[in-house]
């Protein structure tokens, strides 16, 4: 057996979800793989010049895995092995481990160590599969990519859920769903989380997820339906011994996140004040204006006083209406935009009221993840929390809609945002990197490449680099992604 080797961590910048995250059917470079997908797939290094002749190479453990029958046991819901289908996947994890040998990039490193992670959990090698799981997280963190990093959380929480570390897995699980994943994946997750509330006897929470798992696929999908038709059997089975257990949990109560105080406002005193989810009042109502809780603190307005205040969630004072600002906007990594005009000269500054960014712009958009979108005059850019100009003062806008539906102000979780100039639009991404020139007329973030349509409104589609990957022949977005889904030929990864 070859031996377990570590590799450092190396250096990798924000490139885009890429399609490796998946496995493909069809190995990339042989016959019958679609160029399109191809050109979606990131490109690797070539491989160093060997000394001796290598011998000739077997089936790849990816494209096994990927195309494995698993069984599954009808009570606890986990993969059955028995027999030669234990060697045989002891000689897939071996495999994996002479891939991971030869290489070193933070990409790949991610993908094979999950991998070896979940075969290790299913050959019951609990050590082993927490170890690689571990580590292909920290190495999925490094690529900044959205869905490697979720694939390898969610990996890593199924390990944790045979070990019976259930609040770690679940909370991972909670991070790895995404609302900007594509549907089929998150569909796995919810069905792997429903796995995990099984387990713990929360039957009603684990219905919950099997049930958002099919809503999210919207065509028949017979092998989530027969996986989820067999969970759903065996928690009416035990629902009929035990009961249906706790009530469900809300994402805040899974990651521990104490919901903030909410505004309320009180008629007898006609004034805003906060209440608990029970109902009372926390912070009284003492306010004639009010803003939600945000990272913590809120703005608040009193009687007599033009300008705003900030408190923390127990009411106490953290900078004093004379601090002269008519205009705030909501903290969020610690950072908040204030005016003292009200309507341009933002700065911005922390919760002890010190200046962080005394450059005074003319419009702003909340920070998020540590970049905010700007404008100085007729032009809008972006900069860091410390002031520095990370995309120039060249676009007319930035307009970032999500495949979900939503418009954000600025950048996505992956770190990209879509701009607008001269009625065109296009892609930067956090490091004012230009992915996509601003050309298209319509441009939507997909989880896996950009979405476009032409002045005839016929959609196609962009990958990472910019390149036209689907011709706009569609007359609408969901043959857009349905052609993509197509090419992606298997979207739900070995968890």
């Amino acid at each position: 057996m070859d031996a377990y080797r570590s590799a450092p961590l190396t250096g990798a910048g924000v490139d885009g979800l890429q399609a490796t995250g998946y496995l493909p059917i069809v190995r990339p470079g042989a016959e019958g793989f679609p160029a399109e997908l191809a050109a979606l797939l990131p490109t690797s290094p070539a491989p160093a010049a060997r000394s001796a002749p290598e011998e000739t190479a077997g089936p790849d453990p990816e494209q096994v895995l990927a195309g494995y029958v698993w069984r599954f046991d009808p009570d606890t819901l986990r993969e059955q092995i028995e027999g030669d289908e234990v060697q045989e996947l002891t000689e897939i994890r071996d495999q994996l481990t002479g891939k991971l040998n030869g290489v070193a990039d933070n990409p790949t490193r991610a993908r094979l160590l999950s991998l070896r992670a979940v075969v290790s959990r299913i050959l019951g090698d609990l050590p082993k599969a927490f170890a690689d799981g571990k580590l292909a997280l920290a190495h999925a963190e490094a690529t900044g990519e959205l869905r490697r990093i979720a694939i390898a959380q969610a990996r890593l929480a199924h390990v944790l859920q045979w070990r019976e570390e259930f609040e770690e897995a679940d909370r991972l699980f909670t991070l790895a769903n995404s609302s900007e994943l594509p549907d089929r994946l998150r569909a796995t997750m919810h069905q792997h989380a429903g796995k995990c509330a099984y387990d713990q006897g929360r039957y009603m929470e684990a219905c919950n997820h099997f049930e958002r798992a099919l809503d999210l696929r919207k065509e028949e999908d017979p092998e989530l339906i027969a996986q989820t038709e067999l969970a759903l059997d065996a928690v009416f089975r035990r629902v009929a011994e035990k009961g249906w257990g706790p009530y469900p949990r809300s994402r805040e109560e899974i990651l521990q996140i104490r919901k903030p105080p909410a505004p309320a406002f009180d008629e007898q005193t006609q004034r805003w004040g906060y209440i608990e989810p029970d109902g009372n009042f926390c912070i009284g109502p003492g306010y004639v204006d009010v803003q939600p809780f945000r990272d913590g603190v809120a703005w608040v307005q009193r009687q007599g006083s033009e300008t705003w205040e900030l408190i923390d969630d127990t009411g106490k004072l953290l900078i004093e209406p004379a601090a002269g600002y008519l205009g705030v906007g909501s903290f969020s990594d610690g950072v908040a935009w204030v005016s003292q005009d009200g309507t341009n000269r933002w700065i911005a500054i922390d919760k002890t009221n010190a200046v962080l960014i005394s450059t005074g712009f003319d419009d702003v958009r909340p920070f998020r993840r540590g970049v905010a979108a700007v404008r100085r005059g007729e032009h809008w850019g972006a900069v860091d929390s410390v002031g520095r100009v990370v995309v120039s003062f060249q676009y007319d806008g930035f307009a970032t809609a999500l495949l979900d539906g939503r418009y954000i102000d600025g950048f996505s979780d992956e770190g990209l945002a879509v701009v607008s100039l001269d009625g065109r639009k296009g892609v930067v991404d956090r490091s004012g990197r230009v992915l996509v020139p601003p050309v298209h007329h319509t441009l939507m973030i997909h989880p896996v490449a950009f979405l476009f349509a032409d002045d005839a409104q016929r959609w196609g589609a962009l990958d990472r680099r910019g390149r036209t990957v689907i011709e706009a022949t569609f007359p609408s977005r969901t043959g857009v992604t349905d052609e993509i889904d197509r090419l992606l030929a298997d979207t739900r990864p070995v968890m």
